[in-house]
Parts: structure tokens; sequence; C-alpha cells
């Protein structure tokens, strides 16, 4: 057996509609669902971005065991070649500081900021990781 791609990412917030305003403005991500005070969930692509209150969730509720961590996260979305300028435009004009810009060896390149919960949010686009071509909806 083996995993065909990663079904959802996620982060945990202490403030969820502070984090649910910047990941909908920021990245412009399509609210799925939520329960207050405890999870926002995003529909991203062919996956899922959670966001999660870690206080609540280290509770067990429900069927799914209890989880969550501590300090800052990390998750990277992926964008083309052809976005990265747009993509700092875009940063600039809704007052987020980008932290660092690399051009990996590899030929990839990321864009690196901060959420409101101090997680580590990337922008990547997929040849960052060697052997992984451009699709579609990168």
């Amino acid at each position: 057996m083996k995993a065909r791609r990663i079904l959802e990412t996620c982060l945990y917030v202490d403030d969820l509609e502070k984090a649910q305003e910047f990941y909908e403005q920021v990245f412009g991500l399509e609210l799925y669902g939520k329960v207050e005070g405890r999870h926002v969930f995003f529909r991203c692509g062919h996956g899922m971005f959670l966001l999660f209150n870690p206080v609540r969730t280290a509770q067990p509720s429900g069927p799914v065991p209890a989880h969550g961590s501590q300090g800052a996260g990390h998750a990277a979305f992926a964008m083309s070649r052809e976005e990265i300028p747009g993509w700092r435009e875009h940063l600039i004009k809704v007052g987020v500081a980008i932290e660092k810009e690399i051009a990996w060896p590899s030929g990839g390149y990321s864009i690196y900021l901060r959420d409101p919960a101090g997680n580590s949010v990337e922008l990547a686009t997929p040849q960052t990781w060697k052997n992984l071509a451009e699709s579609d909806d990168a």
C-alpha cells in the first residue's frame, strides 16, 4: 500500500475568526464548514485546509481522537512560476509582510509569510521539490 496524496492539512490557531478572515482574504479559500470556537474548514483545490483551536481539539470529542499541537506550524500552498509577481503584489495590497523569498537549487521558488497565529505559511512552485512537475492546479 502507498498513500497517493495529502487529503487534508491542518494548522492550529488561537483566534479562529481572525484566522478565517486571513485565509479567506489572503488566499481566497472557500469556507467549507465551521464550529464556533473549535474549527474552521476550507476547500483548497482537491484537498482540505483545516484550522483548529488547539485547546478544544486536545479534548476528546465524538468519534475523533484528541489531537493538537503548540507553537508555530507550517503549511505550503502551490503556486505557478507565472503567479509569483501577482502573489507579491497581492500580499502587499492586503498588508501581509513577506518574511522571506527563496530561489531553490531545484529551480523552485518559495514566498514565506506568517498568519495571525504565527504559523509559517509558504507559497511554493512545485519545482521546489525535485521531480514534482508543474500541474494544472498548481
